[in-house]
C-alpha cells in the first residue's frame, strides 16, 4: 500500500505542490572599508509577484572573509543599511523604500512584465538603481566619517549609465568624476 501511495504522489503535477518564494537581486552597497557588500533582494511569492509582506530583504555578503551570508545587526539595521517600506502611493504593484541613512532619496521597487527592479533618481533623472559606493574613513572615536557616496544605475529612458556623487552636507549631488 505504501508503494502504491508513493507512486500516485509521484504522478501529481508539480503545480499542485506548495509554491515556494524566491528572491531577485535589486542593488548592493560597496564600501571603501573592505570587500563585504550589503545586498538588497526583492522577495517574490510562488507566482513570481512581489510579496505583499516584507517585499525586500537585506543582508551582508562577507567577501572579505569567506563569502558567507550574514544578517545585519541591530545598529546596522536601525541606522545604516535598514529601510522603511510602504506601498507606493501611485502604483499598487510597487513599494517605496526609505533608506534609514538617506531618507531624502527614496527607492521604488517596481515589478514590470519581465523583471523586478529598483528605481531611484540619479543626477536628476529616473534610473534603474544598480549599486552604491560609500567612501569613508575611520575616526578615533565613534562612527566612520562618510567622505562621499556614489550612486550608479541606468537611465530609465535611454539606458545610458548614470552616476551621481553625493557629499555630506551638500544639498545636491554632482556627476561622478571620470575614472
Amino acid at each position: 500500500m505504501k508503494t502504491l501511495l508513493c507512486a500516485v504522489l509521484a504522478m501529481v503535477p508539480a503545480a499542485t505542490a506548495v509554491a515556494q518564494s524566491t528572491t531577485h537581486p535589486l542593488f548592493f552597497i560597496e564600501r571603501s572599508k573592505n570587500a563585504n557588500i550589503v545586498k538588497y533582494d526583492a522577495r517574490l511569492d510562488g507566482d513570481g509577484r512581489l510579496r505583499g509582506k516584507s517585499p525586500v530583504e537585506v543582508y551582508w555578503l562577507m567577501f572579505a572573509a569567506d563569502s558567507s551570508r550574514e544578517d545585519l545587526n541591530w545598529i546596522e539595521s536601525k541606522f545604516a543599511y535598514g529601510f522603511d517600506v510602504r506601498r507606493h502611493p501611485a502604483d499598487s504593484g510597487a513599494w517605496t523604500l526609505v533608506m534609514r541613512a538617506r531618507r531624502d532619496r527614496p527607492v521604488t521597487v517596481r515589478q514590470t512584465a519581465d523583471t523586478v527592479r529598483a528605481e531611484v533618481v540619479i543626477g536628476g533623472r529616473s534610473a534603474i538603481f544598480e549599486r552604491m559606493y560609500i567612501k569613508s574613513h575611520d575616526r578615533r572615536i565613534g562612527w566612520p566619517k562618510v567622505d562621499y557616496v556614489d550612486l550608479f544605475g541606468r537611465d530609465l529612458e535611454t539606458n545610458e549609465p548614470r552616476c551621481e556623487r553625493i557629499a555630506p552636507g551638500k544639498a545636491e549631488g554632482a556627476p561622478c568624476p571620470s575614472p
